[in-house]
Order: structure tokens, then sequence, then C-alpha cells
């Protein structure tokens, strides 16, 4: 009777070890914030700068085509 109860503590600590160990490897640290490698900040001034690009398209163009001078 010894014997089975000792089998039956081996099993039941298998059985334990089994379900924990994977468990414990599942828990992972936190992923680190993310940083910015600059490819949106170089988008956003790209933005900015056809903006101010197509404003000042439409701020000289009316300008141009008042002009006195004719270039065409």
């Amino acid at each position: 009777m010894a014997a089975w109860t000792s089998v039956g503590l081996v099993a039941v600590a298998v059985l334990v070890v089994g379900i924990a160990m994977p468990a414990s490897a599942a828990v992972q640290p936190p992923a680190p914030a993310p940083s910015s490698d600059g490819t949106s900040i170089d988008q956003g001034i790209a933005y900015v700068l056809m903006l101010v690009a197509l404003v000042l398209t439409y701020l000289i163009h009316p300008l141009d085509a008042s002009s006195p001078y004719r270039l065409f």
C-alpha cells in the first residue's frame, strides 16, 4: 500500500510540475515602450512643407496673374 501512495504522490507531483512549468514560461516581461525611429517625424515635416508649398503657390498665383507683365 505504501508503494501505491508513493506512486500517487509522484504522479501528482509530475502533473503539478507539468501544469506549472508551461504556465510560468508563458509569463513574459512587458515589452518596452515603442520608440520612434524618425520616420513618422520625417513624414510630419514633409506634410508641413507640402502644405506650405501649396499655400504659397495659391498666394503667389493671383499676384502673378494680375501682373502687368505677360510672360507667355
